[in-house]
C-alpha cells in the first residue's frame, strides 16, 4: 500500500515518432510495475475539441503541430496527480477529430508514465518529467507501422493516411518530434522489441517505489 502523505510521485515521459514504439514501450513500463502503482496519461488524449468546424475542415488540421494539443489541460492534469489528486482524463475520437462526452477516471500513483509523440518538444511539460525517454526507430518502419494503425483502428484510406504523411507526419517530426531527442535521459533503439532498455527502466522506477514504501 501508498500512503498518499508521503508518496514522492516520479513522472516518466516517453516520446518518439508516430509509429516507434512508444506506446508498446509506455504500457510495458505500467504493466511491469505493481498494480496501483503506476498511471498512463496519454497525450493523444489532449488534442483540442475540433467540435466547432466543419468535418472537411478538421481533416485539414496539422495533427502533428504542437499547437493541436491542449498542453495547458495536460499539465494542469499532472500537478494535480503529482498532488495526489485523481483526474477526469478526456477521451478523444480519431474518426471524427472530435472530444467523446465520456472521460477517464485517473488516481494518483508513485509513477505516473506520460506518453505521445510530442511530450518532450513543450518547455512546460519537460519540467514536470524524472525521467525522459525517446523511443528512436528507423522511419521505414515507423511509417509501416502508422499505415497499419490508421487503416485498421482510424478509419482512414490509404490515400488519406498518404496524403497526410507527406503533408504533415513527416515534416512535423522532422521539425519538432526527432530534435525533442536531444532532451531525453534515455533513448531507447526500436521500440518495444529492447528488452534490456525495459528492464533498465523498470529497474529504476522499481527502486522509486521500494524507496517509497520505506517512506524515504
Amino acid at each position: 500500500m501508498y500512503t498518499p502523505a508521503l508518496v514522492k510521485t516520479l513522472v516518466v515521459g516517453v516520446a518518439g515518432g508516430s509509429g516507434s514504439g512508444k506506446t508498446t514501450i509506455a504500457h510495458a513500463i505500467v504493466e511491469s510495475l505493481p498494480v496501483g502503482s503506476c498511471a498512463l496519461l496519454e497525450h493523444d488524449c489532449y488534442y483540442k475539441d475540433l467540435s466547432h468546424l466543419s468535418p472537411e475542415a478538421r481533416a485539414k488540421v496539422n495533427f502533428d503541430h504542437p499547437d493541436s494539443l491542449d498542453n495547458e489541460l495536460f499539465a494542469a492534469h499532472l500537478d494535480e496527480l503529482r498532488a495526489q489528486r485523481g483526474i477526469d482524463k478526456p477521451q478523444y475520437d480519431f474518426a471524427t477529430h472530435r472530444r467523446a462526452s465520456e472521460y477517464a477516471r485517473v488516481e494518483p500513483a508513485p509513477v505516473i508514465v506520460v506518453e505521445g509523440i510530442l511530450v518532450l518538444t513543450d518547455p512546460q511539460l519537460r519540467a514536470r518529467m524524472d525521467v525522459k525517454v525517446f523511443v528512436d526507430t528507423d522511419a521505414d518502419i515507423r511509417v509501416m507501422r502508422r499505415i497499419r494503425r490508421d487503416l485498421e483502428h482510424r478509419g482512414r484510406s490509404f490515400a488519406q493516411v498518404r496524403a497526410q504523411y507527406y503533408e504533415t507526419v513527416r515534416p512535423m517530426h522532422l521539425a519538432f518530434v526527432e530534435p525533442s531527442k536531444r532532451y531525453a535521459d534515455v533513448i531507447v533503439p526500436e521500440g518495444g522489441e529492447n528488452r534490456v532498455a525495459l528492464e533498465l527502466i523498470g529497474a529504476h522506477l522499481r527502486a522509486h517505489l521500494t524507496k517509497v514504501r520505506h517512506g524515504e
